[in-house]
């Protein structure tokens, strides 16, 4: 009688462990998962660009502007209106002629700005 009594047990036991009660299984997992998922945060000016240029840029482009730089970069409207022309991104790009003289600013500096611009320039 013990022993049927304990086989019941087990195979309760192992029935009831064996199962789920979760979907989880039930959805596919995607095949090809994203290695590169887009940042979750959005970039904004006050929150990562005027830091990346006030320690980058002004000790040129300033107010007022010294060395010979064409414009000042100090107020949200003037770094918008650099980088949607395309020449502040181009110029913290180039190997030739980088900006800031000195040599390339980090990588993960330029695609933080690469990403305020993409995010649609938020000032917030």
């Amino acid at each position: 009688m013990k022993k049927i009594l304990l086989t019941s047990i087990m195979f309760t036991t192992i029935l009831f462990g064996c199962s789920s009660s979760s979907n989880d299984d039930l959805t596919e997992a995607s095949p090809n998962p994203d290695p590169d998922p887009a940042p979750t945060t959005k970039v904004t000016y006050n929150g990562s660009v005027k830091a990346i240029i006030t320690s980058n840029c002004n000790n040129c482009h300033g107010s007022p502007v010294r060395n010979g730089a064409p414009m000042s970069l100090t107020t949200y409207a003037q770094v918008k209106a650099s980088v949607e022309t395309g020449s502040l991104i181009a110029r913290i790009n180039s190997t030739s002629n980088p900006m800031p003289q000195s040599g390339l600013m980090s990588q993960n500096n330029r695609t933080l700005i690469q990403q305020w611009k993409d995010d649609g320039f938020l000032e917030n």
